[in-house]
């Protein structure tokens, strides 16, 4: 248990010692979009799908301080949908479909995945971009495919999926903090 606390923290400090620029660009880019009525749209799959849902819950409802609530959408929520896409086109189309139906130029498409190379993820950046949504990805590892697609990369150089999990985390919580600055 210790060992992992230790790598924990340890992935955390090399991370802290990054340029964490790309964080900052991202709470702007959700911050603006906001601003101007648009949506962020949050997708993963796994314990990413659970950080999508994670980000867009304090986003909707409130992460520090008390506010109106923000438009953000987890596209990993609805297994009627999921399984409905899935099955009529392909798990790759589940977050493209989604991204086509709601998201318009302007909005945030805001992609999770550990490994960056998932097929879905990368299908709904591609169609992100295609319909001039802002697209952000929170990677590790290389960053993968995704990494490369974004316009905005927040990349956790790991390949412990756990580890890069509990950073991504920290900053989902730091982008929230961000976000609700005044």
């Amino acid at each position: 248990m210790a060992a992992t606390l230790d790598a924990a923290a340890a992935l955390h400090q090399r991370v802290r010692h990054l340029d964490l620029a790309p964080v900052v660009a991202a709470s702007e880019a959700i911050r603006t979009a906001l601003a101007a009525g648009r949506q962020v749209l949050a997708f993963g799959n796994g314990g990413s799908a659970a950080d999508a849902q994670h980000l867009t819950t304090e986003l909707v409802g409130r992460f520090q301080k008390d506010r109106t609530g923000f438009a953000a959408v987890p596209l990993t929520a609805d297994a009627s949908l999921l399984t409905s896409v899935a099955n009529d086109y392909g798990f790759e189309r589940v977050f493209a479909r989604q991204i086509e139906a709601l998201g318009r130029a302007g909005d945030v498409a805001f992609a999770i995945s550990t490994s960056g190379t998932s097929p879905n993820v990368v299908r709904a950046l591609e169609a992100a971009r295609d319909r001039g949504l802002r697209t952000i990805a929170l990677t590790g590892r290389d960053g993968g495919a995704a990494g490369s697609l974004a316009e905005i990369h927040i990349n956790v150089p790991e390949s412990v999926t756990a580890r890069v999990q509990e950073v991504h985390i920290t900053l989902i919580h730091a982008i929230c903090e961000l976000v609700e600055w005044d």
